[in-house]
């Protein structure tokens, strides 16, 4: 895929939590997107960093204590250490995984670097959430995961990006409607629920005006996409928060963090 399609002028989200994430592939634009959020927000690299780890913590879970053996990553992000094949590959080497992401330079990466274990199968598709029915019918996604069998939908730090109260829900409820029963949710969201009311204020001038990206969710707009899901223990919470009993000290505080994440599972 050609690069000229990418364009370094406008911050793109997967660029920006690049930078966060003290990556490489980003862009002054991204950097300067990044920065302004930070001002308002000085912990959003500290709460990238958790929602990483509450991704990885997740397919472990899925991959390790669950069997599940495909997964259908959307809203990728560039890649990193520890990605969601890699993770589910050192348990199962013989999982398969689509990754899909709508920056044109996330692919280019994504092809070059995330390579599968022989065992299993990673593919990449350039496509937006905000159009689900084009992900599910892509003959990419098809011939790598098999709907007959329980898939892993992962929708990790993307969901913020639909803006508008309850926005999310149909998109959620498009996917989870393709995939098979025994099936499985994994979703982290922006909030603004455990933020001083200084700091929630200035974020709502920031969105108002066009300085953020970033829709946050209460926990009960949140809670929402899992409504007739299993949800798994301890249920709906910040991400630090999710099985993160082993994860060294010292650990970030709520208002830190400030992004829900949760498993369910699809009966």
């Amino acid at each position: 895929m050609s690069t000229e399609r990418i364009d370094t002028s406008v911050a793109h989200p997967a660029r920006r939590y690049n930078y966060w994430l003290g990556g490489k592939d980003h862009f002054a634009a991204d950097r300067a997107s990044g920065d302004a959020i930070a001002a308002a927000w000085p912990s959003a690299p500290v709460a990238a960093r958790e929602n990483r780890r509450f991704l990885q913590r997740a397919v472990r879970y899925l991959a390790g204590e669950v069997g599940i053996r495909q997964f259908l990553d959307i809203g990728t992000g560039l890649p990193t250490a520890d990605n969601t094949h890699e993770v589910a590959q050192a348990i199962a080497p013989q999982t398969r995984v689509v990754y899909v992401d709508n920056d044109p330079m996330v692919m280019v990466h994504a092809r070059a670097l995330l390579t599968s274990a022989p065992e299993g199968r990673t593919a990449y598709l350039e496509a937006d959430l905000r159009d689900p029915g084009r992900i599910l019918a892509h003959p990419e996604v098809r011939s790598t995961l098999d709907f007959s069998e329980p898939i892993g939908l992962m929708l990790v730090a993307v969901l913020h990006f639909i803006h508008g109260e309850g926005a999310g829900l149909p998109i959620v409820r498009e996917l989870l409607a393709a995939l098979p029963p025994g099936s499985y949710l994994v979703a982290s969201n922006a909030t603004k629920d455990p933020s001083p009311p200084e700091v929630a204020a200035l974020y709502d001038r920031m969105l108002a005006a066009g300085q953020t990206d970033i829709w946050p969710r209460d926990r009960a707009e949140f809670s929402a996409l899992f409504e007739g899901l299993e949800l798994v223990d301890p249920g709906v919470v910040l991400v630090n928060d999710w099985r993160s009993e082993d994860e060294p000290p010292p650990r970030p505080t709520g208002a830190e963090v400030a992004v829900y994440g949760a498993v369910g599972k699809l009966g």
